[in-house]
């Protein structure tokens, strides 16, 4: 008995090495595996000792599932209470975050509410606004310049978009995944021709003028919205336009139901059937001039793709128009029950945009206390956990060299477009996975790092396989038939 003793202290210990994600004991389960393994290769054990060795193995790894199972549990409510706390979280905004800039039966305007009226930490970023334009089928939204520049990143429906410049009018038939610059001051109208399905734009803003503040100017229209020439005198605008005030008056009253309108789908197929796709078509000189217009970022712009997400990237040696902005855009797609592998980008700040799916996300911050009053000492920094969930059309920031990770739920998959700002030059650095910063360590470098021999770093950080794209806390792998099962 004493080695049957001995025997199930090594079964406790072994069991309390690794934590696997299911609360079903499954037969290729490793720890069960190795277990028996041990049961097996134990010297003075006889058959009913070994059998009863295993039986005890599946047992003690069954309550154990169990119990990680009620922790995971648990520790998804302890995260749903610390994201209840706003001030836990300076990096995440939600919808009472936002202000409603435009509203009409056909659609909204709504544009999150400058970044340092939440947290002076978001300092850095302050002269950037994002928000997003919705619309309905065959909704038209009226002429508009804003004094900033504006990145559009259509996320459902088909736009097309009219720029006024120069004495250009370049019109862009736009789908799913295209980017488009709009640089400060210039006119732009849009009109959704899908008959079916929402336009859902996702903008990011940054103004010329004042740090932080924009403004939209409207020329046509008249009481809704209100018109800049209705700023000038009537006598000045009759000198302009050399007609009478009555017939201007008229003009600028007529309109009244607001920016976004229905439209026919006679006027949609009007104001679309001289565009283009990318390049588009720059009216009066025809289709053989172009001009830097759109790009889709779903086509030529794939940067990691495996089964447990996607990634596609666009980065400023891709496009000029990024390039200006020093500016990279990218897009996830988190498989449900996966996660993005933990990294950090070297200078670039990250500004995100949920636009379908829900999951968590959590980052590594040292300036939370110092932000809420409970700093300590100034030299030693705490580096807290932010943690925030995420559903559609909630916004959060990574700043620069925070280690971030996000993960998609178990019900579906997690989509999030990045405007990342700051771009040129940056550096992104994996945390885990394929060719993650500590492989790249010499091993005495490793030894003195951890304290541990090499060879023990080696096994932690050279155990996951996959690159970008992993697994998340709550799924586990099953080999038979290829499936993905979710706790």
């Amino acid at each position: 008995m004493a080695a049957f003793k001995k025997l199930s202290l090594l079964v406790l210990l072994l069991l309390s090495v690794v934590v696997l994600s299911s609360s079903v004991v499954d037969v290729s389960d490793p720890e069960l595996k190795q277990c028996r393994h041990q049961c097996g290769h134990q010297k003075g054990f006889d058959e009913a000792q070994k059998r009863q060795c295993e039986k005890e193995c599946k047992e003690y790894v069954r309550q154990k599932r169990e119990e990680e199972r009620r922790e995971r549990e648990r520790d998804y409510e302890r995260r749903s209470e610390e994201t209840s706390e706003r001030r836990s979280s300076p990096y995440v905004f939600e919808d009472e975050h936002f202000e409603t800039s435009v509203k009409t039966e056909e659609g909204r305007v709504h544009i999150l509410r400058k970044f340092t009226e939440k947290s002076k930490l978001l300092k850095g970023i302050e002269n950037y606004r994002i928000g997003f334009l919705e619309a309905n089928p065959n909704a038209f939204i009226a002429p508009v310049h804003l004094d900033a520049d504006c990145v559009f990143f259509v996320s459902t429906g088909k736009p097309t978009v009219t720029l006024l410049r120069e004495e250009k009018r370049e019109t862009f038939n736009l789908v799913e995944g295209d980017i488009l610059n709009i640089p400060a001051g210039t006119p732009v109208y849009i009109v959704n021709r899908d008959e079916q399905e929402k336009l859902f734009i996702v903008k990011l803003i940054s103004p010329v003028s004042l740090p932080g503040r924009f403004e939209p100017f409207y020329g046509a229209g008249g009481e809704n919205p209100e018109s800049f020439y209705k700023a000038f005198s009537w006598e000045v605008l009759s000198a302009a336009f050399k007609r009478e005030r009555d017939e201007l008056e008229r003009l600028f009253r007529q309109q009244k139901r607001g920016s976004i309108v229905k439209a026919s789908r006679q006027q949609v197929q009007e104001l679309s059937r001289h565009a283009q796709g990318s390049g588009g078509t720059i009216w009066p000189f025809g289709p053989e001039t172009r001009s830097s217009g759109p790009f889709n970022l779903f086509r030529d712009h794939t940067a990691q793709s495996n089964r447990y997400g996607r990634l596609y990237e666009a980065n400023p040696s891709d496009h000029k128009s990024l390039q200006d902005l020093n500016l990279m855009i990218s897009f996830a797609n988190i498989t449900k029950g996966a996660m993005s592998a933990p990294f950090y980008n070297s200078r670039a700040t990250k500004i995100a945009f949920v636009v379908e799916g829900e999951g968590f996300l959590e980052m590594a911050c040292p300036h939370i206390k110092s932000e809420q009053g409970r700093a300590g000492q100034q030299d030693k920094p705490d580096i807290e956990r932010v943690t925030g969930q995420l559903r559609r059309g909630v916004v959060f920031v990574v700043p620069a060299g925070h280690p971030v990770t996000t993960i998609a739920s178990g019900n579906s998959n997690l989509q999030i477009v990045c405007f990342e700002v700051n771009a040129e030059g940056n550096v992104r650095y994996p945390l885990a996975g394929k060719r993650n910063i500590v492989t790249e360590m010499e091993n005495v470098a490793k030894e003195l790092a951890f304290s541990v021999p090499a060879r023990e770093v080696d096994r932690v950080f050279k155990s996951q396989n996959e690159e970008y794209f992993f697994p998340g806390p709550r799924s586990t792998q099953q080999e038979e038939g290829g499936e993905r099962a979710y706790a």
